[in-house]
């Protein structure tokens, strides 16, 4: 009876011990062990977290704007500046925060110059001599929501108040919140009215915005004498409306 070789016999019980931690080794070769990767440790995964919302773009912006069939009949695109424009917004105040109120009104830029996505359109109301903007801004909530607040305590701050223009004198500015639709996520309407104490002639003037997520929306709407509310009101409805439209179909795509 032949005897095996005593090498093989070790070399065999070697690669027994290595299978069983898991290595491979051929009977006859010296005894080498290869070490297998420890295990890398795992946890659940944990819930993932909500995509932030895309940022308005230039085109998503134009896409929201008023249209003439939003505001009916009787008005058109716009021809340019209003003739009041100079001649009664712009204006100074002797108090600081009723003067800004005054700029942000004659500049349209209650959020100051636009830095992101932003798009205008401008009608004339023929009949009225009245015009009305529409503006869309990407902003950020809280920005939005501090310019809000501003405006919310501009008819008890600047209730009345004059402010001398450069052509037509003196003028007697009142300051009231003006009701919008309960529209938007936040928002705030206001409305002046000013007066030339010398010839009596009256501009009144609604601004109004609104915050739709991160975005604002600011009509401003004027016109000698009073305006008609209700087309204030249509407007902003309109204009979150389509606003709203586009952020949800953005989501759809995205």
């Amino acid at each position: 009876m032949s005897r095996t070789p005593a090498h093989v016999l070790a070399a065999s019980a070697l690669c027994a011990a290595a299978l069983l931690a898991g290595a491979a080794c051929t009977a006859g070769q010296s005894g080498r062990t290869v070490h297998a990767p420890a295990p890398m440790a795992t946890r659940p995964p944990g819930p993932a977290a909500a995509a932030p919302a895309a940022a308005l773009t230039q085109d998503q912006a134009r896409a929201a704007l008023l249209t003439q069939a939003d505001l009916g009949a009787g008005w058109a695109p716009t021809q340019g500046a209003a003739t009041w424009r100079d001649g009664m917004l712009k204006a100074q105040a002797d108090s600081s925060e009723c003067g800004r109120l005054l700029d942000a009104l004659y500049t349209e830029e209650p959020f100051g110059a636009p830095s992101g996505a932003h798009a205008v359109a401008a009608y004339d109301d023929g009949e009225n001599e009245g015009q009305l903007r529409h503006q869309v801004l990407a902003l950020h909530a809280p920005d939005v929501d501090r310019v809000l607040a501003w405006l919310r305590a501009m008819p008890q701050t600047c209730a009345d108040f004059s402010a001398r223009t450069t052509t037509s004198g003196v003028l007697d500015v009142r300051v009231a919140n003006l009701a919008l639709p309960d529209t938007g996520d936040a928002r705030q309407g206001l409305r002046l009215t000013l007066t030339d104490e010398s010839s009596a002639n009256t501009l009144t003037v609604d601004l109004a915005t609104v915050r739709v997520g991160d975005d604002a929306i600011v009509v401003t709407h004027g016109a000698l004498g009073v305006p008609a509310r209700d087309a204030t009101e249509q407007a902003v409805q309109h204009a979150v409306d389509r606003l709203t439209a586009v952020h949800r179909k953005a989501r759809a795509q995205a």
